[in-house]
Order: structure tokens, then sequence, then C-alpha cells
């Protein structure tokens, strides 16, 4: 049953819904390309320990440009080279600063996912109206820049705030990553529309991995190996997993690697469906009825 306006109706899997091909387990490979509004930078950087509140942290922001500078190139040849199509979460802001950027991440292929106007813009912080004006200014930066019009969106921190599925369902949007509660996707129906939430997870990621966590780069190998195996081995039911590199971490040269290593393995399973998170949005609505 639709649900009616302001109201909402999560419609979830069961345990016989299969991906194309009837397969259990997909695989999303996520690219994090992320910027901070004018005079902002990351909470966190290289050094771990924080500045002292009202400090600019130049260090933290000179490690953050890195992701522009050079990390979407390395990521975007590593996926180009292996065949496979990313999701690619961007910030408004980066249109911007660097236009060509977006619109060479469309003319590969990829995905262009919108990730708010920067990463310290997070939807829970405003109310319904500054909300809406931040997804479209989002959106229309992006497409200005030759992205397109998105029809994915992920907050930072995968943080966005009660009303965001119905604002962004109302926004033409067709998928967003703002859940954790499922390990597999689900259909929310509000505002006479659907959208599908795809959850973000957050097991096979080199931010909290290698940088919060401080473990090696080549551990994650290990790591992706080890849950790939429990999917398809100790499962019966339909999952999902993200694997997903930020342009800052994973895009030098002592990551990418790794994020090439995680390809290379997902591709020998023919059992395993690598997509978009467009295209995984597009199978679960076909398959709702």
């Amino acid at each position: 049953m639709a649900a009616a306006a302001g109201e909402q109706n999560i419609i979830r899997l069961d345990r016989d819904f299969r991906w194309p091909g009837g397969k259990r387990v997909a695989v999303i490979f996520n690219i994090a390309y992320e910027a901070w509004s004018d005079g902002q930078a990351p909470g966190i950087g290289p050094m771990g320990n924080v500045l002292k509140p009202g400090f600019f942290d130049t260090n933290a922001h000179s490690w953050a440009t890195f992701g522009a500078v050079r990390g979407i190139q390395r990521l975007l040849d590593i996926v180009d080279r292996q065949g496979v199509k990313a999701s690619v979460m961007t910030n408004g802001v980066l249109a911007e600063r660097y236009p060509a950027s977006i619109a060479d991440i469309v003319k590969r292929g990829h995905e262009l996912i919108a990730h708010s106007w920067g990463m310290d813009v997070i939807p829970a912080y405003f109310n319904e109206a500054d909300e809406a004006k931040n997804i479209e200014r989002t959106q229309q930066a992006l497409s200005k820049a030759g992205g397109g019009v998105s029809r994915g969106w992920i907050s930072p921190r995968g943080t966005g705030s009660l009303a965001t599925p119905r604002l962004l369902a109302e926004a033409g949007f067709l998928h967003h990553g703002d859940c954790n509660d499922d390990d597999r996707p689900y259909v929310t129906e509000v505002a006479g529309r659907r959208i599908v939430g795809i959850p973000l997870t957050m097991d096979i990621n080199d931010l909290p991995f290698c940088v919060r966590y401080g473990r090696s780069p080549g551990e994650l190998i290990q790591t992706f190996e080890d849950t790939l195996k429990a999917y398809r081995e100790r499962e019966s039911v339909p999952l999902m997993l993200d694997v997903t590199a930020h342009t800052h971490v994973f895009g030098r040269p002592s990551g990418g690697w790794v994020y090439e290593a995680i390809v290379e393995r997902v591709k020998r399973h023919d059992d395993v469906w690598i997509c978009t998170r467009m295209e995984m949005a597009e199978h679960v609505l076909a398959s709702v009825k």
C-alpha cells in the first residue's frame, strides 16, 4: 500500500530476493571524492592530534586537497583499468573548484552521487527549508560542471535528517545511502514517490580502517577476503557489500594498490554481481511492486 504524502512506508527485501542472474551477493565499488567548504578543514588529519580551537589546520586541509589534485585520477584509472564502474560520491564545492574532474567522472561512465555541498555541510543540522536548498545547490553545481542530473545521494557521515528521504524523493532522487539498519537495500514510499535506501556499509572502508584505527592498507585485503568468504559460504540470504576508497586516503600510491587488489579478487567470483548504486536501485525498484 502506498504511503500518503508525509508518511513513510518501508518495504524490505525478503530472503528469496536475488540480484540479476540469480546471484545472491552484490559488491559496489565506491569512490569518496570529498572537500570542505571555504575556510573549513577536516576534523581529522594524518598527524592524528587536533589543533587548539580557533586555528585553521593547514596540515589537514592540504592532506584532504590531495584527493582533487591526484587521488581522483588514480582511483578512476584503477577502476577503468579493471573494467569496473564505480559510484563516486562528490561534494558540490568540487564542481566549483575542479569542474573538469566532475565531467571526467561522467565521461568515463561512472555514477556521480551527490554528497552535499561540503563535508562540513551535514543535513542533520538543518531545518527542512535549508536542507532542500542544500540539495538543490549541490545538484545544480554538479550538473553545471558536466555531471548531468545525479539521482543518488549520500550525506556526509551518512547522516541525513529525519526528512532527508522525503526531500530527496521530492527532488527526483532514486536512491540514498543515509541508512545502516539493514544488510540489503529497501524501498521507502514517501510523498507519493519511491526511493531506495542502500546501506553505506563500513566493513571495507579505507578511512576508518587505516586513519582512525591505524591499520596498514594491506590488512584491508585480508579483511575483505574474510568478509566476502563469509558472505558467500556462511550466509543464505541476499547481501550487499561496499568497498570504499577516499581520494585523499587510498587515492595515494600507498593505498591505491589495495583498492585494485580487492577489485581483482571480486572479479574472480562469477557468483557475485558487481554494480553501481544506481544499477542496484533500478533492480530493486523493478523487483518490488
